[in-house]
């Protein structure tokens, strides 16, 4: 199926927050999961925004777009309340905080398009062309996937055109979910495997949400993982997970679903690590969709 994962796509669900100012850097790394003092324009991250109990209400792709500019890049249904809740912490820091979606084109670069484009690049490498940006995510069924991110009127990357249902249906397959609507506030960054694809960094300074997230990974806390998951009906982000053996109470949450190419549904889903191990999995309801566990496409950080 992964040659199906090959051409441009348009990305309509996403959007862009500018962080523009002197302060720009030095005002994310006080609120995000990952390093941005360290960001340089080989680099690109992904980090979450936490609330005060650890728990995710956006995340994005960040990258750097000139000396005094941050760009990231999050779903388009949770931006706005993101950029209001943001924007009250700027306080004296010199930074401005702005909705800039219409000033960018988006696109999604898969497969034989993206290698013909250059180098295959460890994700999150964020390579410049001219004014336009091509960061290097975590592949779909071993297909090398980009974002590209270039001003508006910019003509995109030479290639087949993909759908976005497609892209959306690789983003699933690549293990990774992004915060969107249905499941703000719903995970810790740990319960979607945000450390083990490099969305938490243990060693910087304070956040919002930081002393949950390093005690759940530090105290072996941790009790729910991101699974990725197949099931024959549709299902859909923000659903709930039961387990067979307590079908009176959820053992987690579909975090993100799209339809598979081959036929039936394809999802990320957040469960306890007790339930992935055996016993039947069922989405909306112990008797919703079954859910068929696959095999995660990345290794786990072991737990420290």
């Amino acid at each position: 199926m992964s040659h199906l994962l090959n051409g441009v796509a348009p990305l309509p669900h996403l959007g862009v927050i500018r962080v523009e100012g002197e302060d720009a850097a030095k005002f994310l790394q006080g609120q995000l999961t990952n390093d941005f003092g360290l960001l340089d324009a080989s680099q690109a991250r992904l980090a979450a925004f936490c609330t005060a109990k650890g728990r995710m209400q956006a995340s994005f792709v960040g990258l750097r777009q000139g000396e005094t500019q941050i760009l990231l890049v999050c779903s388009r249904d949770v931006l706005a309340p993101t950029l209001k809740r943001l924007s009250m912490f700027v306080m004296r820091a010199k930074a401005r905080l702005t909705d800039a979606t219409a000033d960018f084109e988006l696109r999604g670069v898969a497969g034989e398009t993206l290698k013909a484009l250059g180098p295959v690049q460890p994700p999150w490498t964020r390579v410049g062309a001219g004014t336009a940006s091509l960061v290097h995510l975590y592949p779909a069924d071993g297909q090398p996937r980009a974002l590209w991110i270039a001003p508006a009127g910019e003509t995109p990357p030479p290639g087949p055109a993909l759908s976005s249902e497609l892209w959306l249906w690789g983003e699933v397959r690549s293990g990774i979910a992004p915060i969107t609507a249905p499941i703000v506030e719903a995970f810790v960054p740990q319960m979607l495997n945000y450390e083990s694809v490099g969305g938490v960094n243990f060693k910087k300074g304070c956040y919002p949400g930081q002393e949950v997230v390093a005690r759940s990974q530090f105290r072996g806390t941790l009790k729910r993982r991101a699974y990725v998951a197949h099931a024959q009906e549709a299902v859909q982000a923000g659903q709930e997970v039961f387990h067979e053996a307590d079908p009176s109470q959820p053992c987690g949450t579909v975090a993100e679903a799209a339809p598979a190419p081959q036929g039936g549904w394809d999802a990320i889903v957040s469960i306890q690590v007790a339930a992935a191990s055996a016993g039947r999995l069922n989405a909306g309801g112990p008797e919703g969709p079954a859910l068929a566990l696959l095999a995660l496409p990345y290794l786990l950080l072991a737990d420290v």
